[in-house]
C-alpha cells in the first residue's frame, strides 16, 4: 500500500527560482519511484531555513493540519535536516519525517542487487544515520517500517554507536576487497589495450534503454529514476569493426547526498578510466538543460571532464517539437531506432578519425593475427590485396599511444 506524503522546502532568496521547481518535482519523481503518493507540496519563502524547525512556527502549525485532514504518513524535506530538526519536526507533527537523501538512500536499498552495491548502499545509509541516531529509537519503534527505513534495518540503527562503527569499518574492509577486484579487472582490460566507453547521463535518461539495444543485453530498463546501480559493460564494435567496451553507469542527480558520493566512488571511477564518454540527455525533459550542468559538473568532480565526449540527446520519438543543440559535438537519436543507433557508433568513429593518427602499411600473408589486431584494435578504411607484392595494404587511424603503432611502422618500413 502507498503511503501518505506530505513534501516540505524553504526557497531561500538566493536559490534559482527554476532549479527549485525542478529539484521539486524531482522530489516528486522520487517519492513516487519509492512507491509514496505526493498528496501535498508546501513551500516557504524564508531568508534561511529555521534552525530549529526547518520551516517557521506559524507553517509548522498549517503543517500540523494538513498531517491530520490528509492522514499523511510521511514528511519529507527537499534539504537535508539536522538531527535535532528532523526531531522537533517529528515531535511537533507525529509522524515520520525523513529528507531528500534519506529518501534517494532508500530507493539505492531498494534497487542493489550485487553484493558491492548492497554493501555501498548500508555503508551510506550507516555513515547518514550514525550522527543521527540520537532521538531517533523512539520514533524508529514507534513508526516502523515505510519509507526512509529500508535497507539496515531498525534493529541495525537503534543499536549503540559502537556496534554501527564496527560495522562500517567491517564494510569498507569488505568492499576495499572488491575495490582491489576492480582495480586488477581495470588493468587488465588496460594490458589488453581494451578501448573503453562510458555512458553517463542523468537518473532516467535512457543509458539503460540504449545500451542494452546496443549491446543486445538485459540490464535493468524501467522508466523510473536510478533504475540501474550496478554498472555493466559488455563489447561493442564499431561499423570499421574496430573493438570496444561500452559500461552502462549509475544515473547521476542534482544534490546527490555526499555519502552516497563516497561510497559509489569505485563505481564511479568507471567513468574516470573510460577512454571516451557517451553523455546520454532525455531531451524531451523540461529540466534538460540543468541536468546536462548537474552531469558535467560531477564529471569535473570525478576529473573525467577532458574526456572525449560525445552528448546523446535522447528521447526524440516524444518529443514535441524539433530540438536544436547547443553542445557540439552531439546526437539527437530515440534508442529504439536501429538506424539511430547505427549513427551515434559511426559519431563515435567519427571523433576517434579526428583525434587519431592516420597510418598506411604492408603486411604479407603469414602476419594473418596482425592483420586481426589491426582489424579490432584500429580504425580500418582501406584494405585490399596487392597481388603483386603478395601481401595486404592496410589503411587507417590509430590511437597515437596504442602499442601496435610501432608494429605497423615496421611493417611500412619492411615494405
Amino acid at each position: 500500500m502507498q503511503e501518505k506524503v506530505l513534501i516540505i522546502a524553504v526557497k531561500q532568496p538566493k536559490q534559482d527560482e527554476e532549479r527549485f521547481q525542478s529539484s521539486l518535482s524531482e522530489l516528486q519523481s522520487l517519492t513516487e519511484t519509492a512507491q509514496g503518493n505526493v498528496l501535498k507540496i508546501v513551500t516557504q519563502n524564508r531568508e534561511k531555513v529555521h534552525p530549529a524547525l526547518y520551516v517557521g512556527e506559524g507553517k509548522v502549525q498549517e503543517l500540523d493540519e494538513f498531517v491530520n485532514e490528509m492522514d499523511i504518513d510521511l514528511v519529507i524535506s527537499n534539504d537535508e535536516l539536522s538531527p535535532s530538526q528532523a526531531k522537533n519536526l517529528n515531535d511537533r507533527l507525529g509522524v515520520r519525517i525523513i529528507d531528500r537523501s534519506q529518501l534517494i538512500l532508500d530507493i539505492f536499498a531498494q534497487r542493489a542487487n550485487t553484493k558491492e552495491g548492497k554493501l555501498q548502499v548500508e555503508l551510506a545509509q550507516l555513515e547518514y544515520m550514525l550522527p543521527r541516531l540520537h532521538g531517533q529509537g523512539k520514533s524508529l519503534s514507534r513508526l516502523a517500517g515505510g519509507i526512509g527505513t529500508r535497507g539496515p534495518g531498525e534493529t541495525k540503527l537503534e543499536s549503540d554507536r559502537r556496534h554501527i562503527r564496527r560495522r562500517i569499518d567491517d564494510i569498507k574492509a569488505k568492499l576495499q576487497a572488491v575495490v582491489n577486484q576492480r582495480v586488477q579487472y581495470r588493468s587488465r582490460r588496460k594490458e589488453n589495450q581494451a578501448f573503453q566507453i562510458a555512458i553517463v547521463g542523468y537518473t532516467n535518461a535512457g543509458k539503460s534503454t540504449f545500451f542494452n539495444r546496443i549491446t543486445k543485453s538485459e540490464s535493468m530498463e524501467k522508466d523510473q529514476l536510478f533504475a540501474t546501480l550496478d554498472p555493466m559493460t559488455r563489447q561493442i564494435q564499431l561499423p570499421s569493426g574496430f573493438a570496444a567496451l561500452i559500461t552502462d553507469t549509475v544515473g547521476f542527480i542534482q544534490d546527490l547526498p555526499t555519502t552516497l558520493i563516497a561510497a559509489f566512488r569505485s563505481t564511479l571511477e568507471e567513468v574516470t578510466e573510460a577512454d571516451f564518454i557517451l553523455h546520454m540527455v532525455d531531451v524531451s525533459h523540461p529540466a534538460l538543460e540543468n541536468h546536462q550542468r548537474t552531469v558535467n559538473r560531477l564529471l569535473k568532480e570525478l576529473g573525467a571532464d577532458s574526456l572525449p565526449t560525445l552528448t546523446v540527446y535522447n528521447k526524440k520519438d516524444i518529443l514535441q517539437e524539433d530540438y536544436i543543440p547547443g553542445v557540439h559535438p552531439s546526437v539527437t537519436i530515440s534508442a529504439h531506432d536501429p538506424i539511430d543507433l547505427k549513427r551515434v557508433l559511426h559519431e563515435v568513429e567519427q571523433m576517434l578519425i579526428e583525434q587519431w593518427e592516420a597510418y598506411r602499411t604492408f603486411i604479407p600473408p603469414n602476419e594473418g593475427k596482425l592483420l586481426q589486431s589491426l582489424r579490432r584494435r584500429t580504425i580500418i578504411t582501406d584494405r585490399y590485396y596487392d597481388e603483386e607484392a603478395d601481401g595486404y595494404r592496410v589503411s587507417g587511424y590509430i590511437s597515437p599511444d596504442h602499442p601496435l603503432k610501432y608494429r605497423v611502422k615496421e611493417q611500412h618500413e619492411s615494405e
